[in-house]
């Protein structure tokens, strides 16, 4: 069987994080097949070290995770590289870009597939696939693939695809996007797999290619900051989110006892001393949460995650008392905006409010848990004026939190449509003249990169004034309450940054901060923690 090369494109300049997503990949074929993993955040250029593998003929396959932004820079022109030198090898991308934009990725004619949500059987039964393909008729018996239990979401028996002249030998595979006759076909979504029942990450092997200390960065959090997922999926169908069209608002989360075991095993080993929890909503279920906060209680481990803000006010106090003292310091929330009824625009589902929001931030203050907020300005309207009401009522809002609690952590996005097809929300920003390039290579462009970064929305309904005053509000906003997970601000950096935005922000003048941009980017060098993260 033919080796697998797993490349994780460049997405930070600094503090990489373990990359999970080829590493969950690269966990379904472990023991079964060979496989190398090449981080783009850890070559200077990772072409060289790719084109290497490659000549040596014992690569079949070249599998690439793709986020949107920064690593398309990577990603597009060595997917095109490798296509032109290394015809015989298959491409495949995973990750919410490929999926999200399956059209013009199979439509450049150097990805092959497309893993749309989970690989843990997609990817093993599609290599199977197409080694089948691959082998003369007079083999019947290469003709056999595995696909999806669907009573345990593990690996059934295999079974024969081919058996029948004309058969696609893909069609039962789940999580597939491929193209059929010149046209993207979808299989069936796969149910999600049972987190406890998947093999263990390979990350031992990992530290053969890549040291492993290397990737536990010093945060705010801890000085050796482990990057987990313990779940895939969200049970909500925001329009403006991602991660809806892939899994249907299916979540499901490893035990609590097995998030436990994984975090002690990369602290034995590697020495990681705090955790992210980088699913899309690791506080989905409370029971599993609570039972995980008493198996931290005495670790000494901080650790940060994602939840939504209507599913954790139904958490006791005791309950997030017991998070706090387990090492909880800070949790992200989408907030959104402070108008209800662009809430149920996004379709946020749920029962989240205005007035839930400012209750819940005060809430967390008094249990000194932090609340990362963030915000979502400029959707559209039927007017401009009435979208520009919408900015100033929602800078509004923020500052209202700001008074409630003072701690919270404020995170601002452009509002940046995502391609969820049928949803009302997106046909009305088609509509209003919108669409995305057909072209892959487009994403190429600066002004394309920075769309996925939530900084540069290209939609037609909004003005340059309006995104100058969204983006000088964040300037004067972050100037004088810089954020808390910055720990290269020096006390007296703060207090400057802080004095020097007071009379901008308590007069509200936003406009041409530029003396607080010079020394957030020089001075300063201000972390900006929706692009950065920790």
């Amino acid at each position: 069987m033919r080796s697998v090369l797993l490349f994780n494109p460049r997405s930070a300049n600094s503090k990489h994080r373990i990359p999970n997503s080829v590493l969950q990949v690269a966990a379904s074929i472990d023991g079964a097949r060979d496989w190398v993993i090449v981080d783009g955040n850890r070559e200077a250029d990772p072409w060289p070290k790719i084109k290497a593998l490659l000549e040596s003929g014992e690569f079949g396959y070249f599998g690439s995770t793709v986020m949107p932004g920064p690593q398309l820079r990577q990603a597009i022109p060595v997917s095109r590289d490798i296509r032109q030198m290394f015809p015989q090898v298959k491409i495949i991308w995973g990750g919410y870009f490929a999926s999200n934009q399956y059209a013009s990725v199979l439509g450049s004619g150097y990805v092959d597939f497309v893993i749309n949500g989970p690989g843990d059987v997609a990817f093993p039964s599609l290599l199977d696939a197409i080694e089948a393909v691959s082998m003369s008729p007079e083999s019947p018996q290469g003709t056999e693939v595995r696909h999806e239990d669907t009573r345990h979401g593990g690996q059934a028996p295999a079974q024969s695809l081919l058996g029948t002249e004309g058969v696609d030998p893909f069609a039962l595979i789940p999580n597939l996007i491929y193209l059929r006759d010149g046209v993207p076909h979808k299989t069936h979504k796969g149910h999600l797999p049972d987190l406890d029942r998947l093999p263990p990450l390979p990350y031992e092997k990992l530290d053969k290619f890549y040291p492993m200390r290397s990737y536990l960065p010093n945060t705010w959090l801890g000085s050796r900051t482990i990057a987990y997922h313990s779940s895939f999926g969200c049970p909500f169908t925001c329009s403006f989110c991602a991660v809806v069209p892939i899994y249907d608002a299916k979540w499901k989360g490893k035990s609590a006892k097995g998030v436990y075991d994984d975090v002690m095993r990369l602290r034995e080993k590697f020495g990681g001393n705090a955790i992210e929890f980088h699913d899309n909503n690791f506080f989905t279920a409370r029971k599993r949460t609570v039972e995980f906060a008493q198996l931290m209680l005495n670790e000494g481990m901080s650790w940060w995650g994602e939840g939504r803000i209507d599913t954790m006010d139904k958490y006791t106090d005791e309950d997030l008392a017991l998070m706090r003292a387990s090492g909880c310091k800070m949790i992200f929330f989408g907030a959104e905006t402070g108008n209800d009824a662009i809430l149920a625009q996004m379709d946020k589902g749920g029962t989240q409010n205005a007035a839930q929001i400012k209750a819940f931030a005060a809430r967390l203050g008094r249990l000194d848990i932090v609340p990362e907020y963030s915000f979502v300005l400029g959707m559209p309207a039927a007017t401009p004026e009435l979208v520009m009401k919408q900015i100033d009522d929602d800078i509004a809002f923020i500052r209202e939190i700001k008074e409630i609690n003072p701690a919270a952590e404020i995170i601002i996005y452009v509002y940046s449509p995502v391609p969820t097809e049928g949803s009302e929300l997106y046909e009305q920003v088609r509509a209003a003249g919108f669409d995305f390039p057909e072209n892959l290579e487009d994403w190429l462009s600066p002004a394309w990169e920075k769309f996925d970064l939530r900084k540069n929305p290209l939609t037609p309904w909004l003005t340059a004034a309006m995104v100058d005053k969204i983006k000088n509000f964040e300037t004067v906003l972050h100037a004088r309450y810089p954020s808390n997970s910055d720990i290269k601000l020096s006390r007296f950096q703060r207090r400057t940054m802080h004095l020097l935005a007071g009379p901008r922000y308590r007069m509200g003048v936003y406009a041409l901060p530029y003396e607080l941009k010079v020394l957030q980017k020089f001075w300063l060098r201000y972390r900006q923690p929706e692009i950065e993260g920790f």
